[in-house]
């Protein structure tokens, strides 16, 4: 079942990244992990008290979670697992929390499969937190970066 949300001249930010490119948003550098399959960024936008989480994202283009292939399913969860062990190891994070949203109804503003991996902090108040947090600067964003691609480097 395939459904579409995206305009006809969507431009997907997460495929140009893919591809090497990036936007005003995200570029290369935000990248921490890459498979044949996934890759794993630094979102460009921070929750105050959970910064640094990733976006985990298809190599391939799927909107959704409803036209997305199994091979690519398991690429990503493979590497939303893989995010989370480093994520709890490199920020010291308790816990992690995992979200993905499917349609306009279900708060998907990305016409690109994703799914987000925050670290988790006692009372840090991810679910309550409304309107959504901003967007941060390549420079805010870079120390997570940098702490991710060295746990991968190290290991």
């Amino acid at each position: 079942m395939t459904v579409t949300h995206a305009p006809p001249d969507y431009e997907c930010p997460f495929c140009r990244l893919a591809a090497g490119g990036g936007d005003a948003l995200s570029g290369p550098d935000d990248i921490v992990r890459r498979t044949s399959g996934a890759l794993a960024l630094i979102s460009p936008r921070m929750w105050p008290n959970n910064r640094g989480h990733v976006l985990v994202v298809p190599t391939e283009h799927h909107e959704n979670l409803y036209d997305q292939p199994p091979a690519a399913g398991h690429a990503v969860q493979d590497l939303v697992r893989e995010m989370a062990v480093a994520i709890r190891h490199c920020y010291g994070s308790p816990g992690v929390s995992t979200r993905q949203h499917n349609e306009p109804a279900g708060d998907q503003d990305v016409w690109h499969y994703h799914v987000h991996v925050f670290p988790r902090y006692p009372d840090d108040g991810l679910y309550r937190l409304s309107p959504l947090p901003g967007y941060q600067s390549a420079e805010r964003r870079r120390p997570y970066a940098d702490r991710l691609r060295a746990h991968f480097a190290d290991a």
